[in-house]
């Protein structure tokens, strides 16, 4: 067959059969078509549909009348609306149940977190009380338990305490974490509005392993304070000073106090264990941290003549609700910059810990979690927050699976919880008086040191060496440097790796695998057979200016080691250069460029270029851009085993 029936069409399409084998059914060669043709405007609205609204979040709204759609949309920014009418008092019970078991966990973790970010105790109990009402009525998932959490606590801490002592300028400091709260709520608040979320996808799961283990050893090497009873202890987040700090004070160890937190801390870690071993005894350990603190406030109050000058205590917390801090709120001056820094830190991490867990309990019982609504609740929350005396809160992973486990069928759990935190601000605060320092911190390490995640980082070194690498960057970070440029080290290597990928894609030599028209990488499939005369290659990237110079390097070395194998072997010389363009999903100007000139340099080797499978962009753009006319009728194919028919059967051809 002297002439090759492949052409550029545009809506029709032909076939041709042509036989390449007695042992095969004769392959059908078909012609690569052009996509519909669409005006620049719907293109790019296309696009950005694609990039804002891939959930299509206007489906449910088609055909339906204007007061069904005002009811839907009121049931979209407000989820309370779509859950609340169906709720029956059948569930009540069990968010009853799970609302006081997580209230046992957030009441004295409330009041560790607060220590763990420099703030009054009385702050934690504060932000278990209007953040978790604010989320009932914004927020899609029924097992997100909001309360302070440990990392966001521990960052807000330490990048404060860096310019602002909390102990020596108490009321700026107040003022700072308020502030930084409302703007990491602007922030969330405003990805969701935006529909932005993918900036926080950044944060790769390798990053946020390192991060958090590195973290927790340093909150709980923190805690070494409370556990020895030290009073002079050094404020900074790195362990070089923080194990320092430990071997300066032995003076000031406790025996009465390591005791105790001895004792507590094998309490915890027993009761954590049980609840591992056998999840049906969650209880255990979610009631364990309430207990820790009910037993040992009574003993410091029983034996108080005693032992009272050797270990601390929490002190006299004030009663009632949470009083309004917008006045607090600190929009000029010279630490403005420090507290928007900040909130788009802290924001960031509570964001991602707070959807991540929304979603891993949401996929346990098979119900979507809208990720835009989870930030605009979370956002909503902690501005809201901001203004009652309320640090930055998010979704816990612990009170959640204890939420989750405990049966909580709603929101309404967490309003349960609130309640219960408003009975405590209310009548139970005199009793905190005698609640011993020790018990916090034993309370903050036993929940922290599940952070650890170790078999995981064993995984991401059997699987990826670069996840693994900015997993060991944030740990490293965290431990020797700080906690933001730990992070900040993570999600630069990150990026890197995302650069890595985009400049330098990999490209592969194809083979036949016999008695197939199947092609496959020749170093993956060891069958995969050469086909004489050519050289097919497999492109696994888009084409774009930013690896197009190196795609056309890369493809050049291909086709010199190629002739040099030819030569070294004395087989017949390569004419044909063919590139899968399956994994091609897009090319910009540069990357046309690029073909074009290698078309060109090809040509003057006397070797045809031949393009198989473009997608509908890629082949829209080359038309476009007259670079297809340049290719002629027999360089474009839909399969490599179709170009390799046609073309093996054309004659006089170079």
């Amino acid at each position: 067959m002297g002439v090759n029936p492949n052409r550029v069409a545009g809506r029709e399409t032909t076939s041709i059969l042509i036989q390449t084998d007695s042992s095969l059914p004769p392959l059908e060669i078909h012609t690569v078509c052009l996509p519909p043709n669409k005006t620049a405007f719907h293109g790019l609205k296309r696009r950005l549909c694609e990039i804002f609204f891939p959930d299509d979040p206007l489906y449910g709204f088609k055909n339906q009348t204007f007061l069904k759609k005002f009811i839907l949309g009121l049931q979209y920014l407000l989820p309370i609306f779509q859950w609340g009418p169906n709720y029956r008092l059948s569930l009540l019970k069990s968010d009853i149940i799970s609302g006081l078991t997580i209230a046992s966990l957030a009441i004295p973790q409330g009041i560790s977190y607060a220590k763990l970010a420099n703030l009054p105790p009385i702050l934690g109990l504060y932000s278990s009380f209007v953040p978790p009402l604010i989320y009932a009525i914004l927020g899609s998932s029924r097992h997100l338990a909001v309360g302070p959490v440990s990392i966001a606590s521990l960052v807000m801490g330490s990048m404060l305490e860096e310019k602002v002592s909390h102990s020596g300028n108490p009321v700026l400091y107040l003022q700072l974490a308020f502030t930084a709260t409302f703007f990491a709520g602007l922030f969330q608040a405003s990805l969701g509005l935006l529909r932005l979320g993918f900036i926080i996808d950044f944060l790769s799961k390798a990053t946020l392993i390192g991060f958090m283990a590195g973290a927790a050893i340093i909150v709980s090497l923190q805690q070494l304070k409370g556990l020895l009873g030290v009073v002079h202890f050094t404020t900074k987040m790195q362990i070089v000073p923080v194990l320092s700090s430990v071997f300066h004070n032995t003076r000031e160890f406790s025996w009465q106090t390591i005791v105790m937190g001895l004792c507590l801390l094998v309490f915890l870690m027993a009761t954590r264990h049980i609840s591992i071993r056998n999840p049906r005894l969650f209880w255990v350990s979610a009631a364990a941290p309430l207990t820790s603190v009910i037993l040992s406030t009574l003993v410091v109050f029983f034996f108080r003549e005693s032992v009272g000058n050797h270990i601390s205590t929490i002190g006299p917390l004030i009663k009632g609700l949470n009083p309004p801090s917008a006045s607090m709120l600190y929009f000029h001056g010279p630490f403005l910059s420090l507290a928007i820094k900040t909130g788009l830190v802290t924001g960031i991490l509570s964001l991602t810990e707070g959807i991540a867990v929304g979603r891993t309990f949401a996929s346990l019982r098979n119900y979507q979690v809208d990720g835009n609504k989870e930030m605009m609740a979370i956002g909503v929350m902690n501005m809201t927050g901001s203004c009652s005396s309320c640090f930055v809160t998010t979704g816990s992973f612990s009170r959640s699976a204890v939420n989750y486990n405990g049966g909580a069928q709603s929101a309404v759990s967490n309003i349960v919880m609130a309640a219960t935190v408003l009975v405590t601000l209310l009548f139970l605060m005199p009793l905190f008086k005698y609640t011993p320092n020790v018990v916090l911190a034993a309370i903050i390490i036993t929940a922290v040191i599940g952070l650890v995640d170790y078999p995981t980082a064993l995984k991401l070194w059997k699987v990826d060496k670069l996840d693994f690498l900015a997993c060991m960057c944030a740990f490293f970070g965290v431990l020797f440097i700080s906690v933001q440029i730990g992070l900040a080290l993570a999600i630069g290597i990150s990026i890197l790796k995302i650069l890595l990928h985009v400049t330098r894609p990999n490209t592969v030599v194809m083979g036949n695998i016999p008695c197939t028209q199947i092609y496959q990488n020749l170093s993956h499939y060891e069958e995969a057979k050469r086909v004489p005369s050519f050289l097919i290659l497999g492109i696994e990237s888009p084409i774009y200016f930013a690896n197009s110079t190196y795609l056309q390097e890369r493809i050049l070395r291909w086709v010199r080691e190629e002739e040099e194998r030819i030569q070294v072997n004395d087989e017949s010389s390569m004419k044909w250069l063919i590139l899968d363009m399956t994994a091609v999903t897009a090319i910009d100007t540069s990357g046309i460029e690029t073909i074009n000139e290698l078309r060109k340099t090809l040509d003057r080797r006397s070797i045809q270029l031949v393009l198989v499978n473009p997608t509908a962009e890629v082949v829209e753009k080359l038309h476009q851009s007259d670079v297809l006319e340049s290719f002629g009728a027999d360089r474009l194919y839909l399969t490599v085993g179709e170009a390799v028919a046609a073309l093996s059967l054309t004659k006089g051809r170079p």
